[in-house]
């Protein structure tokens, strides 16, 4: 199957070797998933790095953070009844669930878009809490004004939530806690206030009764979120049949709120599509593409931590042009990019 992007010759731009481990004695596995923006004239990726602990025979080793927010690296022996170890990215030991990797958030820029580096001064982003306590991932960000929304995956065992931070300067954050309870993800907050009213699509997941859908929220301040509706849902015998969920934030074009998202079929391939929402009420799906825009092709999105996958949840828009920074195989950062004109006739 082909698609309509048009990747980086660069890619991957940025490997699991080119960063530092945060912690010595850990390892860094995979860097999944920036959020982008851009900020005094550069532009910024808020990786998702992932880092473990170097395996040995008969034993797994797991991380967490500790009730001091330190890295506590946990040891169950490959052959105890109580473990189960049959995913790359989760396992679950005496009936809870736990997180091979454990990830923070760092801050990269470039001055082309394409050779990014870590400058000094800021600062990387960990969990902080116990509702924070395997860590944090996939970081959407918005501006409104001068203020960054970042909202992202916080991750515990009491669940998978919406946390948040705002910021004016990269360098202090201020902490809004859970936004969105467990089971929850994938939530873009609209760079524009509509109609008095911040808006914000998110992922809740259920695995009894509905699905894997994208729903729409309100909020009078950006914080406190209500009157949630779902606008999104699975299709099946599709290639986004298992699960959906959003990108960055939607784009404002002429014929609507254009959003980017991600979806995944029965055998865990990611693939990302479109689809178009009303420009004064976003709760109205407007259109949506049939076949994916983007689809896992190159070596570097078959084969990593996590095959077949392209996932984003950042981008820059310059006129037509739609640059999508995106996490391959679940191990990889790359970059592609996009004719908005040419996805908004892909709808249908």
């Amino acid at each position: 199957m082909s698609d309509i992007a048009r990747r980086f010759p660069e890619n991957p731009l940025l490997l699991p070797k080119h960063l530092p481990p945060s912690t010595p004695g850990l390892q860094v596995i995979s860097l999944l998933n920036p959020g982008v923006f851009v900020f005094e004239g550069k532009t910024w990726l808020i990786v998702r790095v992932a880092e473990s602990i170097e395996q040995k025979h008969g034993v797994i080793f797991f991380p967490a953070l500790n009730a001091d927010g330190n890295t506590e690296i946990i040891e169950v022996p490959l052959n105890d009844p109580d473990l189960i170890a049959n995913d790359a990215r989760v396992i679950k030991y005496k009936g809870l669930d736990y997180l091979t990797t454990l990830s923070h958030l760092r801050l990269l820029c470039s001055d082309n878009g394409v050779d990014f580096y870590e400058p000094e001064g800021y600062p990387l982003l960990h969990g902080d809490g116990y509702l924070e306590q395997f860590g944090i991932e996939d970081c959407r960000v918005t501006q409104i004004d001068s203020t960054y929304y970042l909202t992202y995956t916080a991750v515990s065992a009491n669940g998978v939530g919406v946390g948040m931070r705002t910021t004016t300067d990269w360098k202090s954050f201020e902490h809004k806690g859970m936004i969105i309870p467990p089971h929850n993800k994938d939530c873009a907050i609209f760079e524009e206030v509509i109609n008095g009213k911040y808006y914000a699509l998110h992922r809740p997941s259920s695995v009894e009764i509905g699905g894997n859908f994208i729903w729409l929220a309100e909020s009078p301040d950006g914080v406190h979120w209500g009157n949630h509706q779902c606008i999104v849902k699975t299709r099946s015998d599709h290639w986004d049949s298992a699960r959906v969920g959003a990108g960055a934030a939607p784009i404002k074009t002429e014929q609507g709120w254009l959003e980017i998202y991600h979806g995944a079929n029965a055998q865990h391939q990611y693939c990302l599509g479109a689809f178009l929402l009303d420009i004064n009420d976003p709760s109205k799906v407007l259109s949506r593409t049939v076949e994916p825009i983007m689809v896992p092709t190159e070596d570097y999105e078959l084969s990593g931590f996590f095959g077949c996958v392209v996932f984003t949840n950042g981008h820059v828009v310059n006129g037509d042009q739609l640059t999508i920074y995106y996490g391959a195989a679940d191990e990889f950062v790359c970059g592609a990019h996009f004719s908005i004109k040419q996805i908004l006739s892909l709808l249908q």
